[in-house]
């Protein structure tokens, strides 16, 4: 969820100022690889309507989009930075700088300034050493070096302002691992500055990292893009960020789509397998961080892009809220002609209303609209197709009396003599009989509802009777008031 919405505020970004989206897939840490995740994230794209218009699919003029076919630009932009002092080899061994970080006594020992003197990579050892070493086939890494010197960097994020930190604090990072592909700040300084990109909208996690790709812009002498931050989604309490366990828990989805982890074989579930409308689900994650100013809740993409503004993204994190996500659902379904749904409503009825007629489907869209969260709960109603086996007992507890069988009979009669049997024929009818009787609607309404649907709640009990039809209607109430007598 957190990748579509910064994806989506890419998007936006792009669209409001004339620019173009782009999907460029980071592959280059090859212990992190998920067989099919690419795939993955452009089947989510596309079921979310932030279509890449370049990258993926699209291609371009940039590729490839792929990092890990990129090797020959990264190795020789890489042997840049180590031709200009900017970087260096380091072939210290993952134990070497474990017993330095243990030997530490307390302290916090990082590879920098202070320490890389002491240890073993091109600037402490002499070049034969170095080249003997290579030679040999021995592993390294490449770092980049730190400025022997404090130096402040100055980091201006578009959403958190100006930023300082000393160079003192950072420490020299790999660039290249020993497997030869780039780490992540690497690829990504000299991927953006190759496609021309103009801002970076990405993570808070990734602001700590960004004084020094700013620093990896000077050392190629390159322009620095402009930065963006965006606010981590927190839990539903708003205490710490969200997770797939925080999901697991609280039984609501945080992936756009069904994922199934192919090393766990865990399947975590998805906002498009449980019903949700795309619309809702892209609405939901803009609001996850940016307002539009107003009390404004509900936007197409278009307007989003429109209204969009990187000033708007709050600082701090952005809680959310599973229930909220209903209730976006909720609009979307009720949003617009609900004849769009007819087709989709079929496809939900897994077959059960292959041989309605349109009328009928958008005559139940009328009568459940306004009561569903997702469209995949109606036809999960029996009573549709099929006249009730049981009847609600918590309902007959409450609502059924000795009397209520001979009102209903009484009831039978009168719809009986019907003619003209549609909604507002049988609403007058009904209060007709009340008001003869001295009745009030507690006394005939929630038990003509539990006959006909076998439950105590639902859509109006005229427009339903309508729909079943006079025949169904008068069955199914000598039926339940057979069974409940």
């Amino acid at each position: 969820m957190g990748g579509v919405r910064t994806a989506l505020y890419n998007y936006l970004f792009a669209k409001k100022h004339g620019g173009t989206f782009i999907l460029r897939i980071e592959d280059t840490d090859q212990t992190r690889f998920v067989d099919g995740a690419e795939t993955y994230i452009q089947e989510a794209l596309d079921w979310c309507g932030i279509v890449p218009e370049e990258g993926g699919k699209a291609g371009g003029e940039y590729g490839p989009y792929r990092q890990s076919e990129r090797s020959d630009l990264y190795q020789r932009e890489i042997q840049r930075l180590i031709n200009s002092g900017a970087a260096y080899k380091a072939f210290d061994t993952p134990e070497s700088i474990t017993a330095k970080r243990s030997g530490a006594k307390g302290a916090v020992w990082q590879y920098d300034s202070t320490t890389r003197m002491s240890m073993r990579n091109s600037l402490s050892l002499s070049s034969e050493e170095v080249e003997q070493l290579e030679a040999a086939g021995h592993p390294y890494t490449v770092r980049f070096k730190m400025p022997d010197s404090a130096q402040e960097v100055l980091v201006q994020d578009e959403i958190r302002g100006e930023i300082r930190v000393s160079t003192h604090v950072l420490d020299d990072k790999v660039l290249m691992k020993t497997d030869g592909f780039p780490t992540y700040h690497l690829a990504n300084v000299i991927d953006d500055h190759h496609m021309e990109i103009s801002h970076v909208i990405r993570g808070e996690e990734w602001l700590p990292s960004t004084p020094l790709h700013v620093l990896l812009y000077d050392a190629f002498g390159w322009p620095v893009p402009k930065f963006a931050h965006l606010p981590l989604i927190l839990k539903p309490t708003g205490n710490g960020k969200l997770s797939k366990r925080d999901a697991d828990t609280g039984q609501f989805p945080i992936f756009p789509l069904e994922w199934n982890d192919p090393l766990t074989g865990d399947t975590s579930m998805g906002y498009r397998e449980q019903g949700y409308l795309p619309e809702a689900f892209i609405n939901m994650i803009l609001l996850l961080g940016w307002s539009g100013g107003n009390e404004e809740e509900l936007y197409t993409l278009e307007e989003a892009a429109e209204a969009f503004n990187l000033k708007r993204v709050v600082k701090a994190g952005a809680r959310f809220n599973p229930e909220k996500a209903l209730w976006f659902n909720e609009q979307y379904l009720r949003k617009g002609d609900t004849n769009r749904w007819v087709l989709p409503l079929k496809s939900a009825a897994e077959g059960k209303m292959e041989s309605w007629s349109d009328p009928q489907c958008q005559a139940v869209l009328d009568m459940f609209l306004e009561r569903v969260q997702f469209l995949h709960e109606i036809p999960a109603k029996k009573y549709l197709f099929t006249a009730p086996d049981s009847y609600d007992e918590k309902v007959v507890r409450k609502k059924w009396r000795p009397e209520t069988a001979d009102y209903l009979k009484e009831l039978a009669e009168v719809l009986r003599g019907i003619d003209s049997f549609d909604s507002a024929t049988i609403e007058r009818e009904f209060k007709g009989f009340l008001e003869a009787r001295e009745l009030g609607f507690g006394a005939v309404l929630p038990q003509f509802r539990l006959v006909l649907t076998g439950t105590g709640g639902g859509p109006s009990m005229f427009d339903f009777a309508t729909f079943i039809g006079k025949k169904a209607t008068l069955h199914r109430l000598e039926k339940g008031v057979a069974a409940l007598s």
